[in-house]
């Protein structure tokens, strides 16, 4: 078993090419397995002794000991890959991992801000400059509009239409799709390109950037993470809160206030109602209000 594991890893690392954290990821993965077989076994079994019972009775044993959904998947995808290498390598008939099914993954609620932490962060930033007047703008076109943070650098000017309140944005797979900006978001944008100064190169290029560096080149999503990270601890709010928790908030808020998840997935840019649905997590209070007011029987007339 061990000897088959050292020429399937030599073969990961020869002829596929794979990086040292793959095959260091796929050594640990199968030296486990092997360490569990041997010691169900009494000894080294060979490829063609272990079977797909084995195999179920080890993924249960890791499941037990407390192991991640997700770490249980990888152990498996390395299982089914090493299996399907000794098939070809003809050590065994049939790769006896493929029957086995991933663990039902575990949708974990996305963290979000409430509505007062959110006026809180959108009013953080300074608007005596330009940098505070461009932070401001960010901040709440990413809210106003529900954006990934690699969507909000990538709006370029002739994606705004200021007048009508709408934004071209580019989302996964080059889908484009237009986004609503709010009053808040329209009147920071505004003053943020009264004050926007572009470098030589970006004065050149068609899509003229909107949201700049210090240097007047196109913001980088990394920056922004910077930025955010900056008013966070000037505003005391929580440091988990990252670019996309404004989107996960956005979501959040919506619904709550009694939004469509139709409408909700069509602003996100979500091309499965099942991806939108984890923002479906109303407070106990509002639905509370929402049995209450609905239901002729949840309370004494």
């Amino acid at each position: 078993m061990r000897t088959v594991i050292d020429s399937y890893l030599r073969y990961l690392h020869v002829e596929r090419n794979a990086s040292d954290l793959t095959i260091k990821s796929y050594a640990e993965d199968l030296d486990a397995l092997a360490g569990y077989l041997e010691e169900s076994f009494a000894l080294e079994p060979s490829p063609d002794e272990i079977t797909t019972l084995d195999l179920r009775g080890y993924v249960s044993a890791v499941s037990e000991a407390g192991y991640s959904g997700s770490t249980v998947a990888r152990r498996l995808a390395s299982m089914r890959s090493f299996f399907k290498f000794a098939q070809r390598q003809q050590l065994v008939d049939k790769n006896p991992a493929k029957p086995l099914r991933n663990p039902r993954k575990s949708r974990k609620l996305p963290h979000f801000l409430t509505t007062d932490e959110i006026g809180l962060l959108l009013n953080a930033p300074p608007r005596s400059n330009a940098a505070g007047l461009r932070d401001q703008a960010m901040l709440e076109t990413t809210y106003s509009a529900g954006l990934r943070v690699s969507e909000l650098v990538g709006i370029n000017e002739n994606d705004l239409d200021l007048h009508d309140g709408l934004v071209r944005v580019r989302g996964k797979g080059r889908k484009e799709r237009l986004a609503p900006l709010g009053s808040f978001a329209l009147d920071a944008l505004g003053k943020w390109l009264d004050v926007r100064k572009l470098s030589a190169k970006s004065e050149k290029l068609k899509e003229r950037p909107v949201f700049l560096n210090k240097f007047g080149n196109r913001i980088t999503t990394r920056s922004v993470g910077r930025m955010l990270e900056k008013y966070l601890k000037e505003t005391g709010l929580d440091l988990r809160t990252s670019p996309h928790t404004l989107r996960h908030s956005f979501a959040t808020h919506l619904l709550d206030a009694g939004a469509d998840i139709r409408s909700v997935q069509e602003l996100l840019g979500h091309k499965s109602l099942v991806t939108t649905q984890i923002y479906t997590h109303l407070s106990t209070a509002t639905l509370r209000g929402v049995y209450e007011k609905a239901h002729p029987r949840a309370k004494a007339s």
